[in-house]
Order: structure tokens, then C-alpha cells, then sequence
């Protein structure tokens, strides 16, 4: 009779690097499997980074949440150059500066939400991320008699029930695929530089109306976009029409 237990004992080391190895080989195949790839895939929900376009043409726009010292001059620049923009403005922003919203309105830039108070989305409910739309939203209205289509979460920060709500709510979330880091203090050659490197069809780039250095940057940074061919264009007119979806790296494509 054979004695089990003696068996066992003998061959546990064997028997225990051979059940690793089996788990080992089970958990490489369940992250490479394409299969589960795809499924983990079509399930995050994620914003417009860019767009597949084959023509040579971009998005540039600006959040708008606390300074105004530059708007007029933006405002300014872009009419040089003959470009319009998309501009995310704050709740709280339109409230203090009613007349740049108009100006910019007047100007033909689009004026989208970011959020009524720059909160952290991800922290709110549904219902209050309804709520923070529906307001800044009916604050833009009365002020350029549109109704925002297009949203930047605060911070670029989300997560899938902040995307979801929004696409429910009836808007786009928008994100960027080109960050200029203004923000960050960065000098106007440093910024440019960043921008014209990593430009190509259908970016998204982002910049702020209050960045230290931005006006001094842009006029470079549009000159050669538009010597180099681009046409720069509000978000909405990058947007693809018809049947589409959101790629794994954020970027609008024709289905």
C-alpha cells in the first residue's frame, strides 16, 4: 500500500513550484489575453484627448478659472491671426468677470464649462455633477445666449462615473493632448518649443488665460502652426461628426 502522506511530504517542494508555475502562466495569460484586454478596454470611460483627422488641423484652448490680467490681450492676439479658440471658463470666473465672457463671445471664441466652483469631480455625485453643469451652464447662456456643449473636468482629473455623468448630462468631456505647462512658469521660448514639438493633426492643446507668459508665446506658436499648413479651429469644429468612438489613448476616431 502506498503511503500517501509519506508521498506528499517528499514531493511537497515539487508539487507546490509546479502549482506556482501553473498560476504564474494562468495570470500572464489573463493580461495578455486580447480578449480581456478589449473587454477591460471598451469599459473605461475616458474624454477627448484628440481626434483622428488626417487634415492638417487643431484645437488651441484655454482654462479660464481665477486671473483675467491677459483675456483682452488674448482676445487681441487671436483676432490678429485670425484664429478661433475655445475658451473653459469657471462658474465662479463669470460671475466676477461678466465682460470678458461677452468679449470673448463677441469675438467668436467658444465658451465651455469648466466646472462651476473648479471642484474635485471624482469626489462629487452624480447628482452634483448634474448640478455644477446645469448651473455654469445657464451662467454662460445668459451671458453669450449659448448653451456650453463641451466640458474640462477641474485639474483634468475624472474617473469613469465623471465621464459617464457628463455624457448623460448631454455634453463632451474634453480633455488635451498637447499641455503647454504655462501654468508651470515656463518662459515663452520653453513654452513654444514644447508646443511646435508635439503638435500634429488633430491635437488639442492646452493653455491658461492668466499664465505668465502665454501672450508673449503665442504669436510665435500660431505664426508657425500657420506657416507650416494648420488650420486652427474651436474644439467643436475638430470634433468628428456621425459615429464615433474613444480610443484606448483618448483620441476620437470614425467607427
Amino acid at each position: 500500500m502506498i503511503n500517501l502522506h509519506g508521498f506528499f511530504q517528499k514531493y511537497r517542494k515539487i508539487l507546490s513550484a509546479a502549482g506556482m508555475l501553473i498560476l504564474v502562466c494562468l495570470i500572464f495569460w489573463a493580461v495578455n489575453s486580447p480578449a480581456l484586454v478589449g473587454a477591460s478596454a471598451t469599459q473605461r470611460e475616458l474624454p477627448v484627448y484628440s481626434v483622428q483627422r488626417k487634415d492638417k488641423v487643431v484645437a488651441i484652448s484655454f482654462d479660464a478659472a481665477w486671473g483675467n490680467e491677459d483675456t483682452q490681450t488674448l482676445i487681441d492676439l487671436l483676432e490678429k491671426y485670425q484664429v478661433k479658440t475655445t475658451f473653459f471658463v469657471v462658474g465662479d470666473w463669470v460671475d466676477k468677470y461678466p465682460e470678458s465672457v461677452k468679449a470673448l463671445s463677441d469675438a467668436g471664441h467658444e465658451v465651455m464649462s469648466h466646472s462651476s466652483h473648479h471642484d474635485h469631480f471624482s469626489q462629487l455625485s452624480t447628482e452634483q455633477i448634474r448640478a455644477d453643469l446645469e448651473a455654469c451652464n445657464g451662467k454662460i447662456e445668459a451671458l453669450t445666449g449659448t448653451t456650453p456643449s463641451l466640458f474640462r473636468c477641474p485639474y483634468g482629473e475624472y474617473d469613469d462615473h465623471v465621464i459617464k455623468a457628463v455624457r448623460e448630462f448631454g455634453m463632451e468631456p474634453i480633455q488635451w493632448s498637447v499641455d503647454s505647462l504655462d501654468w508651470k512658469g515656463l518662459s515663452a521660448q520653453e513654452i513654444t518649443q514644447r508646443v511646435l514639438q508635439q503638435i500634429k493633426p488633430g491635437s488639442i492643446v492646452l493653455f491658461h488665460n492668466a499664465a505668465e507668459h502665454t501672450p508673449e508665446a503665442l504669436p510665435g506658436i500660431l505664426a508657425s502652426l500657420q506657416k507650416d499648413g494648420y488650420t486652427i479651429l474651436p474644439i467643436s469644429q475638430l470634433l468628428l461628426e456621425g459615429e464615433t468612438f474613444i480610443d484606448s489613448t483618448g483620441m476620437q476616431c470614425p467607427k
